[in-house]
């Protein structure tokens, strides 16, 4: 916790909003998309998906993965708390549902689905996408796509999968993902294991979002390596998610931006 406030201080000297950008692809995603307050009627739909986990009593088996696929962690949660807990904040689902829906990207991969508060937010962004979600634990990647289904997010396909398995066992390099949203595992190897892996999958227009980059002192230093990679050309640190781009007319830059 500590080390989180340290990096959120060090974030708020150095952050900027709009004004303090000269590069016309981000300060249009800032002002048309980050900094949008238009009432949407999609986030009455997240509102409700949230409320409606909040006041799920029932309780399933939570399953976390170690190294290697192993589990290391089996217990039974309410699934109240852990919506409680767990997944994405209700400002930062209405901001993913905005970006979803300001690039209108046409294939999606999430990894880390929970309980599907970031999922919802991406299916509604862009209705006409492919959203596919991995979780690795089965009771809570069921739970999120009865919520799904409940919802209506027809356009999500829930795998359920230890993400190296899925990335091994998927012909990755035939899809392009035009959006990817990791929230799977919070550790340097992995992100960056993840990240070379799906480099396959890029095209000049890719938008990929990185959850919780100042979550510890390795998650820090993966994000270094990966705005430093040669194929990053944009990268924007809102602090709790890093977002990257890949394209190729674009000079290299960073921004830190304040949300």
């Amino acid at each position: 916790m500590l080390f989180q406030i340290k990096s959120y201080l060090k974030f708020l000297w150095k952050s900027k909003n709009e004004h303090a950008v000269h590069s016309p692809f981000v300060f249009n995603l800032l002002t048309k998309c980050f900094y949008d307050k238009k009432p949407k009627p999609e986030y009455s739909i997240l509102k409700n998906y949230r409320k409606s986990l909040l006041e799920n009593k029932n309780f399933i088996e939570v399953t976390d993965f170690g190294a290697g696929s192993k589990v290391f962690k089996s217990n039974k949660r309410q699934i109240s708390k852990i919506a409680q807990t767990a997944g994405i904040s209700p400002k930062r689902a209405e901001l993913l549902f905005r970006v979803t829906n300001y690039f209108k990207p046409e294939n999606i991969l999430e990894i880390g689905t929970s309980l599907g508060l970031a999922t919802s937010a991406l299916a509604l962004g862009n209705t006409k996408a492919k959203v596919v979600t991995i979780e690795g634990c089965p009771q809570t990647g069921g739970t999120a796509k009865n919520q799904l289904d409940k919802f209506e997010c027809k356009n999500v396909e829930t795998i359920i999968s230890e993400f190296e398995s899925f990335l091994i066992s998927e012909n990755i390099q035939a899809t392009n993902y035009n959006l990817i949203y990791f929230d799977g595992n919070h550790s340097k190897k992995a992100t960056l294991a993840y990240f070379e892996v799906l480099l396959q999958t890029i095209d000049n227009d890719s938008v990929w979002i990185f959850d919780d980059i100042h979550w510890s002192p390795e998650m820090e230093e993966a994000w270094e390596i990966i705005k430093n990679h040669p194929k990053v050309k944009v990268t924007i640190d809102t602090f709790q998610w890093g977002f990257v781009f890949f394209r190729y007319e674009q000079p290299k830059e960073h921004f830190i931006i304040r949300t």
